[in-house]
């Protein structure tokens, strides 16, 4: 017999503790038990590709930089060793260009991915993603505006602070408009995001068709995705958006796994299931609206990465949120650093990269959800 258990959740809420052999994961009963490799070592070893996926990203490029001289410069600009040694031109390459890209890169992967989870479990749709709350086509459409009406301002700053205002202004405009329906508030949630998405597609349209050769072609980068204006400015305003909405969304781990029943049953298990769904889509955007903010439209990770962890962990939220973020910043550095290294001095577009992995990934989830049940 289940039984409730008060537990840290969204909300504070009750949530439920299974039986042994009831998954609680939005997975077949007996979920929880086909873990194929425990946490830790998925853990220690999704942190050690990720550290190498970063020093290898700030090595290569037009200019490369050797390993051992990437960790020398980073731990002497971190007081852990000398600064002495390494060419200055060596370090400002790595320091000033290359970390601090790789480190929103990391950020806005696992930003995305961490998204795209707790989205596929609120709305029990393994097809979600963070554009599913609208805030990745409010993004655009700011940054479109911002980018058009302003006439390609000198600044770094407006169009990534328009896109991260419209994107959370249209993630709430569609949040106060689903709240009326007071039976399937997530479903009434979901066609309204999809709607209003679709609003935000024709007002980037419209922009897109007044803008001039100049700034299409911003346009049309910006919306294909990329960190080539990645700085320290960046990393700052970052850092705490990003450390706030993830805790947020790991403290929800286990009213992830109980939404994942269904509302109903949630309800029935004692969660509050509106202030729960309210405190993850507001994470979810905050986290959607940072990274579309600053490195444009990059789609596939939040849909992708969330199966690839499932596939190797269960569907437990303990584990799928922060491995689906470790997850997230490997594949999006490796994405970058492939768009900066394989046509230089040109950066391919970085959702080109994802879109290509993401693409195949898709259709094997199409067939396999013929087979299966999510």
């Amino acid at each position: 017999m289940n039984r409730t258990d008060r537990s840290p959740g969204a909300g504070g809420t009750a949530v439920a503790e299974s039986a042994p052999g009831q998954s609680t994961a939005g997975g077949p009963p007996g979920a929880d038990d086909v873990r194929r490799i425990p946490l830790a070592p998925c853990l220690a070893a999704g942190l050690a590709v990720l550290l190498a996926a970063m020093v290898l990203g700030a090595s290569v490029g037009p200019l490369y930089v050797p390993f051992a001289e990437v960790v020398q410069i980073v731990a002497g600009k971190l007081g852990l060793a000398s600064a002495a040694g390494p060419d200055q031109r060596d370090v400002s390459v790595v320091w000033q260009l290359r970390v601090p890209r790789v480190l929103l890169g990391a950020m806005v992967g696992a930003a995305l991915a961490m998204s795209g989870a707790a989205l596929q479990s609120l709305f029990n749709n393994p097809l979600a993603d963070p554009g599913i709350i609208g805030v990745s086509g409010g993004a655009s459409t700011g940054a479109v505006a911002v980018i058009v009406l302003a006439g390609g301002t000198a600044s770094a700053w407006p169009v990534p602070l328009g896109a991260f205002a419209a994107g959370l202004g249209v993630s709430a405009l569609i949040y106060a408009l689903a709240r009326p329906g007071r039976t399937r508030g997530t479903a009434r949630l979901l066609l309204v995001g999809i709607a209003v998405g679709s609003g935000c597609q024709a007002l980037t349209g419209f922009f897109t068709y007044i803008a001039d050769d100049a700034q299409l072609q911003t346009l049309t980068f910006w919306q294909m995705g990329s960190l080539g204006k990645a700085d320290w400015e960046q990393v700052a305003a970052v850092v705490p958006v990003f450390a706030v909405a993830a805790v947020i969304l790991a403290r929800s781990a286990r009213t992830l796994d109980v939404l994942t029943l269904g509302e109903r049953q949630a309800q029935h298990l004692g969660l509050n299931v509106k202030r729960s769904r309210a405190v993850i889509v507001v994470a979810t955007a905050l986290l959607t609206g940072a990274a579309v903010a600053f490195a444009g439209t990059i789609g596939f990770v939040g849909l992708v990465v969330p199966h690839i962890v499932r596939i190797l962990t269960g569907p437990g939220h303990r584990a799928l949120l922060p491995l689906s973020a470790i997850t997230g910043s490997v594949l999006l550095i490796a994405a970058d650093t492939a768009s900066r290294t394989l046509n230089p001095p040109s950066e391919i577009p970085i959702g080109l990269f994802t879109a290509a992995a993401g693409a195949p990934f898709f259709l094997f989830l199409i067939v396999r959800m013929k087979r299966s049940s999510w």
